[in-house]
Parts: structure tokens; C-alpha cells; sequence
């Protein structure tokens, strides 16, 4: 145990090594203090390399070098695919080094303005959750202001507010003209008083489905290189939890942080995403969290990441093990890996157009309405004043459709989770519904 109030001198060495960098005026007082220790992690990890004859530095039960196992565990994997060592041993605690490379690889081809710019390399984390938390402890302090869309993600309460006690800026998410609402994003910006402002943003959203069109996302850029022109220094947080889910030609395809990672000198890029949605592992639980900003350094990335992996060792200790080598497995050697990821698009693609088709039939009704969607895996309905739990309740009791109250005035519908044949109905239901209810 350190000396209350006495700073790690391995935190103060990173904090020093980040203090010519705009990461270093984010830092929260939690971020300032942390480090990733020289302790047990860090020295098996030297000790794997060096300890030839013996090595009795982890704690983790082994024969003849692999993990003891549980043989109704192992059985359940197909045999041949995996040592005991990538089911049952510890992670590294930035996540499997093949995975986090492949990732970056990944996240650049999918992203083609990333080819060239400086990034982090990629660190796993514990489902996207976790990596927005993680951001979110480090770099926001109590008090401090985080600037978001009013639609948003009713997790983000409880991280940025009741886990972070920051101060919510809130604009509305979309604009006179029906896209999402640039002005009021720069305007929200500009308010904060602070020389330091934090935003986040989610696309495709949650819980409206709607991602900005190409021009949208270029005024975005503009907009926000505007601020940070105005002597502003900004840490856009990009959640892209639903990344790769666009159905229509002219959204965005590219996440903002590809267009920010070196756009600006005042623009910290931060990038939470996960193998949840894009390789169809809900329950692996693997996430990842990405850094750039224009002038980082490599001392500065390595700084930021050794911060990060103390963060995560302090709390989950490391991630996942099994579920990150079955995803590195399927994307080295499977060989319906490219197959199967486009089937579930076209899925997801039917039910999108069958459900855009069923809310155009009942454009001229007026006691709910439709938010503009276009993408991920949900669309919802304001309910115009009106209490969304009312219908929520209303619909589950009787016509036993379930669907999601956020915040009392939006009502959110997966229709990722409905079969096709069925989607017509619901939608058709809640229309009714409505009327029952509020006509």
C-alpha cells in the first residue's frame, strides 16, 4: 500500500511523459494517479521470457506446461483448435496480442481515412461498457461537463453521472431539417465554460438507429475543428457499439474518429468499440479502447495505454481468455467467418426495410412519431409529451409485445430480435396501441 496521498512515481513518470500532450489537461484525478504497476503481471511477463528453467511467478496450476483443466470443460471445445493455455490461462492484461493486431488491421480497413494516421493499438476490454467506463473514469472528473445528444444510451446516466458525477450537456439529437443536429452539437460545445469539454457520441445510435448522412458527418468534422480552432480542446468519445449496420447509400460508413484521429491538435480521439455486435459475441464480453489525437507520440500512445491497462488491472484484473482466442480462431481460420457476417447484415438489412415500409403507412398519424432511422439495430417513436412507460405497460399487457421506455418520452423497438414475418405486426401494434391509449 503507497502512503496516502503520495503519487506513484510510475504515475507520475507517465503524467510527465503526457504533460506536452492534450490527454494530459483531460486526465481525471483517478486518471493522474494511475499506472500499470511493475508488479505481478509485469514481471511473469518479463519472466516468460527469461525464466528458462523455472518459472514460479503466477499463480495458475499447471503440468508439463499448460493449465490444469477441468475435462468436461475442454471436451466441450471441438479438438485440435485450442491448447489448454488459450481456454483456461490468464490474458495479458491488454488483451491477446494476435487479437489487438488484428483488430487495428480490421478497424482500418473498415475505416480507410485511418490508413496512415497514428493510433494506440487497440486494448481489449471488458465488453464496450467497460471501455466507455474506463474513458470515462480517466478522463472526467467530478463536476465536469460531458456534452451529449438527448437521445442516448440510459447507461450513460449511470456512468457519466451516478458513477463519475459529471455534469450532463444536453442538445437535441436531431435538427430542424430532420438529421442529426450539427448546430446544436457545436453550440452545446461552445457553452461549456470550461477551456476542456468532453462529448460523446453514438452511431448508429441508440436508442433512434439513425447514423449521420456522408455531408452530415463532414459538417460534424467541420464543426467540431471549428471549436477546437476556437481555442477549445475537445475529447470526442466515439461509441461504436453498432459499427458496420448502415442500410442506406448515402449514411456515413466510416466511424467520426477516423476523420478526427488527426484532425486537429485540439481534438483527443477516443475510440470504445467490441466484437460484441461486428463478429456476433454478445456474451463474449470483449471490447476495445483506441487513442489518437494529431501530434501524439508514441510515448504519448504508450503512456495512455499503460494507464489504461493499470485501470483494467485494478478492476477486472484482465478479460476474457476463451472468448478472445474463439474470436481470434474465426477470423484467422474460419471458413465461414465472411459468410456468416454477411447473412446477419442481410438480416438485419430485411427487417430494417420491412419495418422503414410499415412506419411509411402510417405517416399521417400524429400521437406518435417515428424518429428518423437508418441503421443499427433499432428504431423509436417520440410519444409526443406523452408517457412512453404508459404505452410500454400497455403493450406488454395486452398484446404481450415487449418494446423499451427511455427516459418517458421515447419508445425503443428491436426489431433486430423479431423475425421478419413478425415485425408488421408489432409495428402495426404500437400504432394501434397508441390510439387505445391517448386518442
Amino acid at each position: 500500500m503507497g502512503y496516502k496521498g503520495v503519487m506513484n512515481r510510475l504515475a507520475e513518470e507517465l503524467n510527465q511523459t503526457l504533460s506536452d500532450s492534450i490527454a494530459y489537461g483531460f486526465l481525471s484525478p483517478l486518471g493522474r494517479r494511475m499506472y500499470f504497476p511493475k508488479g505481478i503481471v509485469a514481471q511473469s511477463d518479463e519472466a516468460k521470457e527469461k525464466a528458462k528453467r523455472y518459472n514460479a511467478t503466477v499463480g495458475l496450476a499447471t503440468r508439463k506446461g499448460e493449465p490444469f483443466y477441468l475435462q468436461d470443460i475442454y471436451t466441450a471445445f471441438k479438438d485440435g483448435i485450442f491448447k489448454p493455455s488459450q481456454i483456461f490461462s490468464y490474458a495479458p492484461g491488454g488483451g491477446d496480442k494476435t487479437l489487438r493486431t488484428l483488430w487495428k488491421e480490421s478497424m482500418i480497413q473498415k475505416n480507410p481515412h485511418l490508413k496512415g494516421k497514428k493510433t494506440s493499438l487497440p486494448v481489449v476490454t471488458s465488453g464496450l461498457t467497460h471501455a466507455i467506463s474506463l474513458a470515462a473514469e480517466m478522463f472526467v472528473g467530478e463536476g465536469d461537463s460531458v456534452v451529449c445528444p438527448d437521445l442516448f444510451w440510459d447507461n450513460y446516466d449511470l456512468i457519466f453521472s451516478d458513477l463519475i458525477g459529471a455534469k450532463p450537456v444536453l442538445f437535441p439529437f436531431y435538427g430542424e431539417h430532420g438529421g442529426f443536429n450539427v448546430e446544436g452539437m457545436k453550440n452545446a460545445l461552445m457553452s461549456v465554460e470550461s477551456e476542456y469539454v468532453r462529448i460523446i457520441l453514438n452511431f448508429p445510435n441508440n436508442p433512434t438507429g439513425y447514423t449521420p448522412s456522408k455531408t452530415e458527418a463532414k459538417e460534424m468534422v467541420a464543426a467540431l475543428i471549428s471549436v477546437a480552432d476556437s481555442g477549445k480542446k475537445i475529447l470526442v468519445l466515439s461509441d461504436d457499439a453498432y459499427f458496420g449496420l448502415f442500410f442506406e447509400e448515402e449514411t456515413e460508413k466510416e466511424s467520426l474518429f477516423a476523420y478526427l484521429a488527426d484532425a486537429h491538435e485540439n481534438i483527443f480521439a477516443v475510440k470504445g468499440d467490441a466484437a460484441t455486435k461486428e463478429e456476433m459475441v454478445w456474451g463474449f464480453r470483449i471490447g476495445f479502447i483506441t487513442y489518437a489525437s494529431k501530434g501524439f507520440t508514441d510515448a504519448h500512445l504508450d503512456a495512455l495505454t499503460k494507464k489504461t491497462l493499470g485501470m483494467i488491472r485494478c478492476t477486472v484484473s484482465n478479460c476474457d481468455r476463451p472468448g478472445q482466442s474463439l474470436v481470434v480462431n474465426a477470423i484467422q481460420n474460419g471458413t465461414h467467418y465472411a459468410e456468416d457476417k454477411e447473412t446477419i447484415f442481410k438480416a438485419m438489412d430485411e427487417r430494417y426495410r420491412i419495418v422503414k415500409k410499415a412506419v411509411e403507412r402510417h405517416k399521417d398519424e400524429r400521437i406518435i412519431t417515428p424518429y428518423a432511422f437508418n441503421s443499427g439495430y433499432f428504431m423509436a417513436f417520440s410519444t409526443n409529451g406523452r408517457n412512453a412507460e404508459d404505452l410500454r405497460v400497455y403493450l406488454l399487457d395486452k398484446y404481450q409485445i415487449g418494446a423499451i421506455n427511455i427516459m418517458g418520452h421515447t419508445l425503443r423497438l428491436a426489431y433486430c430480435s423479431v423475425e421478419p414475418e413478425g415485425l408488421d405486426e408489432v409495428v402495426d401494434t404500437v400504432y394501434k396501441a397508441a390510439e387505445e391509449l391517448w386518442s
